[in-house]
């Protein structure tokens, strides 16, 4: 890994409609700590469009205190979280929260974490998702990671970042475009085109040890590599016959298997969460659609049918949404589709949007768009109520993936 040169900056804007009040004390000793813990859970909470933080200056509170009920009842705080970071003789840190009902006046949970330094950012993600299951039931993604690329000049890099877009480190640097990058189900490895070679070849890159490798390298075009949910193998797009169709290929390499069979361009595929059906996009009706088919091939059934031009499907792990581009006058807009009804949203004021990808509770998108003459990345709710700026300095950044969820 290359060290980080992509710092960002989140700007969270919008309101929910429902929004739950919580207060986050900075923690005991944080101001002598490298990292602001409850600075970075309360950016986290507030992202997911699920929090609004309530002011907590003025006051002292840790994992050891307890808290005064009317005092944050007063300032209209439902849940209230304190706690402690102390370094260590070995220089390690040892970090310590409590989470309180302030309704009821009850403690929800507590835990403990000693790290090395580099970790702390990593402990605050954990600790805002430990808060999110607790007052949510629903698992907090702000520990997992994303993936993207930026050109700078002539130089492209590979980017895998926290949730947040902060800690970014480069996977690959290269002077040739790199593309499509997309996460394995175990979170462990990277799939991603390369035209290195001068021409697009589909790598498969061990994230922790940098180690690569071509998984397709035929005549022609490999692109748009999409992962099996079992890990076991890849759908891409090639060219080797002629048009550019579908195939799934070994994910150690081997020889790919043909799913389409059409005069048409098919490409962008993409596994539904079970792994039983491939969404993809195709002309074959004369301009660009979304189709979805069995994943060993079989008979396309068209998904997408307001507009003409409709591109870059994403599907939910939850299998009820679908987050595709539309091409809508001239401008390309993120659009929301509900699989069970039809139902289709806009959800988005910018007219560049590309490459939506979901996070894995389902509950947000990433996505790239122009914002201000520049490129950015975006996080939204679902509905688009509350949208997160992750504003980076390392040249245009587009194409961001969302990892799955870390093991801990």
């Amino acid at each position: 890994m290359l060290p980080a040169l992509a710092q960002f900056r989140v700007e969270v804007s919008g309101v929910g409609l429902t929004q739950l009040p919580i207060a986050l004390v900075p923690f005991r000793g944080q101001d002598a700590s490298p990292q602001k813990i409850s600075d970075i859970v309360q950016a986290d909470l507030e992202r997911s469009g699920q929090f609004r933080g309530v002011d907590a200056s003025g006051q002292a509170l840790d994992d050891a205190s307890r808290p005064d009920w009317s005092l944050w009842r007063q300032r209209t705080a439902d849940s209230l979280v304190g706690g402690s970071i102390t370094r260590m003789a070995d220089g390690r840190f040892d970090v310590k929260f409590r989470l309180w009902d302030v309704v009821k006046g009850q403690e929800l949970g507590f835990q403990n974490y000693t790290v090395p330094q580099g970790d702390l950012r990593l402990v605050a993600h954990r600790i805002a998702d430990f808060v999110y299951e607790k007052l949510t039931g629903e698992k907090g993604i702000f520990s997992t990671r994303i993936a993207y690329v930026t050109k700078g000049g002539s130089r492209y890099a590979l980017w895998v970042a926290d949730a947040d877009g902060e800690n970014a480190q480069a996977a690959l640097a290269s002077s040739e475009p790199i593309i499509s990058p997309r996460w394995s189900a175990d979170g462990q490895q990277l799939a991603y085109v390369s035209f290195e070679s001068r021409k697009p070849v589909v790598y498969v890159h061990n994230v922790s040890s940098g180690q690569r490798r071509k998984v397709a390298d035929f005549k022609g075009s490999n692109s748009a590599p999409a992962w099996s949910p079992d890990g076991g193998s890849l759908a891409v797009t090639l060219s080797r016959d002629g048009g550019s169709q579908l195939f799934t290929i070994p994910a150690g390499g081997g020889e790919p298997r043909r799913l389409t069979q059409s005069a048409s361009i098919d490409t962008e595929p993409v596994y539904s969460a079970d792994g039983g059906t491939i969404y993809f996009v195709s002309d074959r009706g004369g301009a660009p659609q979304i189709y979805k088919m069995g994943a060993g091939g079989g008979n396309p059934a068209r998904v997408t049918f307001s507009g003409t031009y409709n591109i870059s499907p994403s599907i939910s792990g939850d299998g009820r949404w679908l987050a595709y581009i539309s091409r809508v006058g001239g401008a390309f807009k993120l659009q929301v589709m509900e699989l069970a009804t039809g139902n289709v949203a806009s959800i988005t004021d910018t007219s560049a949007d590309e490459s939506p990808s979901f996070a894995p509770n389902s509950k947000l998108i990433v996505y790239a768009t122009h914002l201000q003459g520049r490129e950015a990345l975006m996080t939204t709710t679902l509905d688009g109520k509350i949208k997160a700026r992750l504003a980076g300095q390392a040249g245009d950044i587009r194409e961001p993936d969302w990892g799955p969820f870390r093991k801990q």
